[in-house]
């Protein structure tokens, strides 16, 4: 008898070991930030000691898969967790449920953070004959306790792959951001012959809103604004191309048709048919004062051309819509002194307000008739003063860029 009470007590010490040397041994790995699957054959290992007979780890690691399992095969297993483990919050005896997918398992072990399922462990039992006592009973609270270290562990690598992931994306949109700040002008024309200023604010770190002016030759300007369909790195990549093929094409290009044809076939080849381009070009000679474009499905510009107010529409589809464009047509204007033209992306006039109405082309309309005599820096401040007032409480959706010219 008292051999017997000295053999359960040195069983009872070597268990005890085996558990705080189990529970040192996978935070050293934690600390060593081991793999996940030098983790999961400590953890393994550790329950077989504790004569665990099966087990059947499922894990949340973006999706829900099966981590880890022993005393069973995977291809054996057909559970699903979000239709037959999501329901159970506590600990639940599974063997006396008839559906046969628990079958080989008689306990479920839930790990939760809060509210948020973490994984589940499914464990099957042997007795142990000489004391008839399961394994899982006796060590139930250990096995709680160590698959939720383990669990937290995953789940705090995954956290810390997607913080790195996070950071680096951050890093490549700065750099985007910053790439693309590069392509628009620094420096706008202000002289005695035209007042030329810009607004651009991004809805998102990188934007697909672009802007230019371009000197053709000594008394011919270039302005263009456009729109690429699409928001983020993948539109700011696509304008960047656009912007190089552009300044190449203004430079070279005998007319405003050929232009127009050339960057259609570009946008055409870099963005394989999965993204467009809305613009609007137009060149003014400072000696003859005429205003040639062609708008390319782009929000119609506002001119107030002397008392008259019309919205420049004459053009074609935007870029990349069709393999090759219909004949475009060109809009051609005797621009008289004083005349203020503003150009904009549609980020401007589908803003709206607590009532779901859009701002419009019309407010637009207003604010060049309201500014007669200011400078285009003032103009587009008093838009996005007047937009924001507008808006109320609703947040701004899209991309805005505003590029308005005084003709002197």
């Amino acid at each position: 008898m008292a051999l017997k009470s000295l053999t359960r007590a040195q069983n009872k010490i070597k268990i005890k070991d085996l558990k705080l040397n189990a529970l040192l041994e996978v935070t050293l790995a934690i600390n060593s930030n081991l793999s996940k699957e030098k983790l999961f054959g400590i953890y393994n290992n550790v329950l077989r000691e504790l004569d665990i007979e099966k087990i059947a780890l499922y894990i949340n690691e973006t999706e829900w898969n099966l981590a880890t399992c022993y005393g069973i095969e995977a291809k054996n297993l057909s559970i699903k967790v979000e239709d037959d483990l999501l329901k159970y919050e506590e600990i639940e005896e599974v063997n006396s449920i008839t559906d046969g997918i628990f079958k080989e398992f008689d306990i479920l072990i839930p790990v939760y953070h809060k509210t948020k399922p973490l994984a589940y462990l499914l464990i099957g039992d042997i007795i142990n004959e000489a004391i008839q006592i399961s394994p899982i009973i006796k060590h139930l609270p250990f096995i709680q306790t160590f698959t939720n270290i383990i669990a937290v562990a995953i789940e705090n690598k995954n956290l810390a792959k997607e913080a790195i992931r996070q950071e680096r994306i951050k890093k490549e949109l700065e750099l985007a951001s910053e790439m693309q700040t590069m392509l628009l002008p620094t420096s706008l024309p202000k002289d005695n012959n035209l007042d030329i200023a810009a607004f651009y604010k991004s809805h998102q770190q990188v934007g697909g809103d672009y802007y230019d002016v371009i000197w053709v030759n000594k008394t011919e300007i270039a302005m263009c604004i456009a729109d690429v369909s699409g928001k983020g790195v993948s539109a700011a990549i696509l304008m960047s191309n656009f912007q190089a093929n552009l300044k190449a094409g203004v430079k070279h290009s005998v007319s405003l048709p050929e232009l127009v044809q050339d960057l259609n076939e570009k946008v055409i080849s870099s963005a394989k048919g999965e993204k467009f381009i809305t613009m609007f070009i137009a060149t003014y000679n400072i000696e003859s004062r005429q205003l040639t474009y062609i708008n390319c499905g782009h929000n119609p510009p506002i001119l107030k051309n002397g008392p008259e107010i019309i919205e420049l529409e004459d053009g074609c589809p935007g870029l990349g819509m069709l393999d090759y464009l219909p004949s475009p047509k060109i809009g051609i204007i005797d621009i008289l002194p004083s005349s203020t033209l503003v150009t904009y992306t549609d980020g401007l006039v589908e803003v709206e307000n607590n009532k779901q109405a859009e701002y419009g082309t019309q407010k637009v309309k207003k604010a060049i008739v309201k500014c007669p005599d200011t400078s285009m820096e003032e103009l587009n401040r008093y838009l996005i003063d007047d937009l924001t007032e507008f808006k109320q409480s609703q947040p701004f959706v899209d991309d805005i860029a505003i590029l308005s010219c005084k003709f002197i």
